[in-house]
């Protein structure tokens, strides 16, 4: 290398790694920062949505079924929470693949291939998608367990809203989460507005929830299993979850009816693309 040169270092945020590289790499050097305050786009809508914990997966169902016709990412904090949600939305109808840190690199490529080519509506992840994968188009983000950090927050909602266009995005609060949650709101400014729900609605889900999240927990110990019987290096259990990703599923087809029967009056409203959440 030249005795004398000009080095350039850019990062989309200043992590502690980035400091060392930059400490290590660069003398004196002339610092330049788009924006040192965490924000979120205008054009991005940010509900939050407060429910029991114990019915989280139930009102996730309900609000894919308001929100029908659209692209979503679902945030979960663990790699098994991911893959028994995927299972669960599967064992629904729903287009659902799983991205986590247990799976290949051939395998998270293929999943994520899979929702950007809009052959799967619902890519349910990990913070692993937070940043630094180029996925062009989301039209709503769920945060299905809150992050502990509120800088995760703006990383998440900034899968949506992307390059002028408009998106949504909404935190699902129990209530052990209200001081993380009151943590993102004191990062953003500002208090943001309730994604209102028709409790009738959500519950007459409930039977159906409680039976695909049963089918999903059996097929999570049979991937435990197998991995367990499994000696190969580089075999991990989580990475079967996407055995059973066959083509039957299509994407977000049309709503779930409640196992009663009763509740459809909204039905017809499912299929034809995004509905925008209600303010209060």
């Amino acid at each position: 290398m030249p005795r004398e040169r000009r080095t350039f270092l850019f990062s989309a945020t200043m992590t502690k790694k980035v400091k060392k590289l930059e400490r290590a790499s660069l003398r004196d050097p002339v610092k330049v920062e788009v924006s040192s305050k965490y924000q979120t786009v205008e054009k991005l809508l940010q509900y939050y949505l407060f429910i029991p914990a114990r019915f989280k997966n139930v009102y996730l169902v309900h609000v894919l079924n308001e929100l029908a016709g659209n692209s979503f990412m679902i945030f979960c904090s663990t790699c098994n929470n991911t893959v028994r949600t995927a299972l669960m939305l599967r064992a629904l109808g729903l287009a659902a693949v799983p991205l986590h840190g247990q799976m290949t690199q051939n395998k998270r490529l293929a999943a994520l291939n899979k929702f950007k080519s809009q052959a799967r509506q619902i890519l349910i992840s990990t913070d692993i998608a937070s940043r630094g994968l180029d996925i062009p188009h989301v039209d709503v983000v769920l945060n299905l367990d809150i992050p502990m950090h509120s800088k995760d927050y703006i990383h998440r909602v900034g899968r949506t809203a992307r390059a002028g266009r408009a998106g949504q995005a909404i935190t699902f609060v129990t209530q052990y989460d209200v001081e993380l949650y009151q943590r993102i709101e004191h990062l953003l400014g500002k208090k943001l507005p309730e994604f209102k729900c028709e409790q009738d609605e959500v519950m007459a889900l409930q039977e159906r929830v409680s039976e695909a999240l049963r089918t999903a927990r059996a097929e999570q110990r049979d991937i435990d299993e197998r991995k367990a019987s499994k000696t190969g290096k580089g075999k991990r259990g989580a990475d079967d979850s996407d055995e059973e990703d066959t083509e039957q599923f299509n994407g977000v087809r049309k709503r779930l009816k409640p196992s009663n029967g009763k509740g459809g009056g909204k039905g017809g409203k499912g299929g034809k693309g995004g509905k925008k959440p209600r303010r209060n």
